[in-house]
């Protein structure tokens, strides 16, 4: 199936999807354009996608496959395809694994996880068939235990580990304490959340002949976002062109931003979707164009990673760049913000996961309390409300709770950590 052209798409999804055609019932009969388009508000979007009776979907459930979502809303939702649809997906997915560096007919093992609807499992193996490169692929998947996972890749002599950096991380931890060698991986490729440099250090040390590269930008809800670009910055990717338009739009004003280096949010229309049209769709994350090439953008993170604690707004970038600027050493190699409410205030745990071999006893103990007080301090230092609200009485100090990686908490379904945990009693 070939791109659709934008104003017959427009056309199209007006004419057929109830929900596209209230969306633009005040706009012109002829629209071509997409800056004359409203953003689609994600809440009436999934509001009016149900299952049943969908207002999005231009004709009938008939032929389709069924994904499940979070989308950027948190709860799952459900994405459908077309076999065209999917097949398109795929190849441009495929031909964009080029770009990570895939050798042709290295041995590839698919850690992504499978089942309950969910995509990335399937998605990335039937990308892998459908690259212009050769390659063998190993359907290993995220939940089988590491046990049995590090065997397999041993006896099979995989090159290539693709999965979300929290399933490669803790396969890493369990490499290394079990002083298992897997000297054949030359190429890690991670997707499906963000990769921060405590965990680019773990995934080194168990892996220390491989370069660690984005396997590609893309999501089930929002489709084809990002081919990776070669060079030292995993976040840069560029657009996949001509099956979809990427936007980056000022957060107040959604005026779209041309220029390097300023950041926005993600809004991303597909172009050969139609049986559930992607129209000015936000894809949940922020980002800034590079400048360095055409379509050239950094992925910033997610648009809504972050907390309320009492009167004060974090995001996991503060906390992760208080870790970063704190921790010169580097023995911490994964964090997870923890939200409690005791004694009538929230209060905020910053939860730091350390390398196998790191313990708590004697000398290391001491080493730790400082690294907390560190972290602590320089997060203080760039949130001030925060220290401002403990002195005021509204929320407790900030805490460090040590952990290791496999002890922090990932989503069942997708095995991607849970980069805030909010525990906080709710009615």
């Amino acid at each position: 199936m070939s791109a659709q052209q934008l104003s017959d798409l427009i056309r199209f999804a007006r004419h057929n999807s109830p929900y596209y055609r209230d969306l633009y019932a005040s706009l012109p009969a002829h629209v071509d354009r997409l800056t004359d388009l409203p953003v689609v508000d994600q809440q009436d979007f999934w509001a009016a996608n149900a299952l049943h009776d969908s207002r999005v979907l231009t004709g009938p459930l008939s032929e389709a496959t069924v994904y499940k979502t979070g989308g950027t809303t948190g709860s799952p939702k459900f994405s459908v395809y077309t076999r065209d649809e999917w097949r398109t997906f795929v190849t441009a997915f495929g031909q964009g694994l080029v770009d990570t560096g895939l050798p042709p007919g290295h041995r590839v093992a698919d850690l992504f996880y499978a089942g309950d609807l969910y995509a990335s499992f399937l998605f990335v193996l039937d990308s892998l068939a459908h690259a212009p490169v050769d390659n063998v692929r190993l359907p290993v998947g995220g939940a089988a235990p590491p046990e049995s996972t590090i065997p397999t890749l041993r006896d099979l002599a995989a090159q290539v580990l693709t999965g979300t950096p929290t399933t490669l991380c803790r396969l890493a931890e369990q490499v290394l304490s079990s002083d298992v060698r897997l000297d054949a991986v030359e190429l890690v490729l991670f997707g499906g959340e963000a990769l921060f440099d405590d965990q680019r250090r773990l995934l080194a040390a168990a892996f220390p002949r491989a370069e660690v590269r984005s396997v590609g930008y893309a999501s089930v809800d929002a489709g084809l976002l990002g081919r990776p670009v070669s060079g030292s910055d995993a976040r840069v990717h560029r657009a996949f062109t001509p099956y979809a338009v990427v936007e980056i739009l000022d957060d107040s004003t959604d005026e779209p931003i041309t220029e390097p280096g300023r950041p926005g949010r993600v809004v991303v229309t597909s172009l050969f979707r139609r049986l559930m049209p992607i129209i000015r769709y936000p894809a949940g994350d922020r980002a800034e164009w590079t400048g360095t090439g055409p379509g050239h953008f950094r992925i910033l993170g997610r648009a809504e990673e972050g907390v309320r604690v009492g009167p004060v707004s974090l995001y996991t970038q503060d906390a992760q760049d208080a870790v970063a600027a704190a921790d010169t050493a580097g023995r911490v190699v994964g964090m997870q913000l923890v939200v409690r409410r005791w004694e009538g205030r929230d209060g905020l745990v910053l939860r730091l996961a350390t390398a196998p071999g790191d313990d708590a006893r004697g000398r290391a103990a001491g080493e730790r309390e400082a690294l907390a007080a560190a972290v602590v301090t320089e997060l203080e230092t760039v949130r001030p409300l925060y220290p401002d609200s403990v002195r005021a009485g509204f929320v407790h100090p900030l805490s460090v709770e040590w952990a290791r990686h496999r002890d922090l908490a990932v989503n069942p379904r997708s095995g991607k950590l849970v980069r805030v945990l909010d525990e906080r009693p709710t009615a």
